[in-house]
């Protein structure tokens, strides 16, 4: 057998590669590098900003020419540093030798020895970190989870006066509306999407240890700590004043906590929305030259929901390892987060390719109000409940002398259906006031929903 050319062996870099390219712009490893440029680069500015060790401010076009190494980073500075990681075999020394390198080009020889200048890997790495994940999800993971939300809300809206048979343990029970069943798992992922989007995202800048040790060495007189605080924070990100060598990454537990927390709801929606097309509820709409089944002609299977089912599943696993991981590490430092962390991409990349086919289920399914309404009418007995509770209510006025209204019903509807008819000839005879008897005729099935139409339509 011939052997394959090298191929992908994740998806998401294969069949759904386009589907999670945005998210490559960040959490890959050229995402990562870019970052680590840039942060190198805004150091040495900072650091030339101020004078120290008799250096001299950089000009404006000095400054422009410096951040260019990131801002125009592509294949050349890739290819760079993959040949010179492959003789360092450390990824950060890499990129300290590439602005090195490009300083040279630059003419800037004169600030080479500024280049990582009391850093240690993790402040570097920590602080490239919160800058990808930060842009990754709060450019491009989280609105596509509003695009989620927004897709719900208008379904909400739209379906929000559909009375539909509700199934408390899987059994006919109280009707609610397809409108307010969607706005639940709407306000479930904005609360979630809210938490995510005022989470921090930090990072530490303190050196070996995390005690700025050799930044005092080389200069007594400079607020390190200080200066350190206004560069990070300068970049958009949170500071760590209080680290081992390594930030603690418990801003990054609580987001993929979150994050998981978020997936867990969307999957429960995912389920929910094949459940509802497998009784009939919602309909699929037929796409021009797809097929369904391979023998079935017939078949319109709600792929995108098991496809989003699926991913979640994955995502969630990786994020869940992600949060027990990084939440611990070895005395002031060990590399188990090293790996760990490359694989954030991953876990954000089977979420949003979830989020992206949940968008597309969603715009494929159409209401049938008249399968809904068939399910109610074949369903009298659920207005069992209101019975009771108007007779209970009856009795504590002391318009009924009923004694036990609950085993009144139970008897009369438990594990057999009852009919419009039949319903109607048992209020009819109950002891209770003629205002109490009229409301409870007047009531059906897909009448009784209470305020599910106004919840729907918040």
């Amino acid at each position: 057998m011939t052997a394959l050319a090298p191929q992908p062996i994740s998806p998401l870099d294969g069949r759904y590669r386009d589907a999670v390219a945005p998210l490559g712009e960040f959490l890959s490893e050229a995402g990562l590098n870019r970052a680590r440029v840039e942060v190198e680069v805004e150091w040495l500015i900072a650091l030339t900003d101020r004078g120290l060790f008799g250096c001299a401010p950089l000009t404006d076009a000095e400054k422009q020419s410096l951040r260019r190494l990131y801002g125009d980073f592509g294949q050349a500075e890739i290819d760079w540093l993959a040949a010179k990681e492959a003789v360092t075999r450390h990824d950060v020394k890499a990129v300290e030798y590439l602005v090195r390198d490009r300083l040279a080009a630059l003419g800037l020889e004169r600030i080479a020895e500024l280049t990582h200048f009391a850093c240690t890997s993790e402040d570097i790495n920590s602080t490239s970190y919160a800058l990808t994940v930060q842009r990754a999800v709060i450019g491009v993971w989280l609105p596509k989870l509003r695009e989620v939300i927004a897709a719900l809300r208008t379904l909400a809206a739209q379906h929000a006066d559909a009375a539909m048979l509700a199934r408390t343990h899987g059994q006919p029970a109280t009707p609610t509306t397809m409108g307010k069943e969607l706005a639940v798992f709407a306000w479930r992922l904005e609360r979630v999407a809210a938490q995510i989007e005022g989470g921090e995202f930090l990072a530490k800048f303190s050196g070996a240890t995390g005690t700025w040790s050799a930044h005092l060495a080389a200069e007594p007189g400079v607020d390190w700590p200080g200066l350190s605080r206004t560069f990070v924070e300068g970049l958009g990100i949170g500071f760590n004043p209080l680290t081992t060598q390594i930030e603690s990454h418990d801003w990054q537990v609580e987001l993929y906590d979150r994050a998981r927390h978020a997936g867990g709801i969307l999957h429960n929606l995912a389920t929910d929305a094949w459940t509802y097309i497998s009784l009939g509820y919602f309909v699929q709409i037929p796409v021009a030259g797809a097929t369904g089944s391979s023998t079935m002609p017939h078949k319109i299977n709600p792929i995108r929901f098991e496809n989003a089912e699926a991913n979640l599943e994955i995502a969630g696993g990786l994020f869940a390892t992600l949060s027990s991981t990084l939440v611990t590490s070895r005395l002031q430092r060990d590399l188990t987060d090293s790996t760990t962390q490359r694989n954030i991409g991953v876990a954000f990349g089977h979420s949003l390719l979830a989020l992206e086919n949940l968008l597309k289920g969603l715009d494929s399914i159409s209401l049938s109000r008249d399968v809904l309404l068939a399910d109610l009418d074949a369903n009298w007995e659920v207005l069992a409940e209101a019975i009771q509770t108007v007779v209970r209510a009856e009795i504590a006025a002391g318009r009924s002398r009923i004694s036990d209204p609950y085993a009144l019903l139970k008897d009369l509807t438990r594990g057999h259906r009852v009919g419009a008819e039949d319903l109607a000839s048992f209020v009819q005879g109950l002891d209770i006031s003629d205002a109490a008897k009229q409301r409870l005729l007047a009531l059906t099935p897909a009448t009784y929903t209470g305020v599910a139409e106004q919840l729907a339509r918040q």
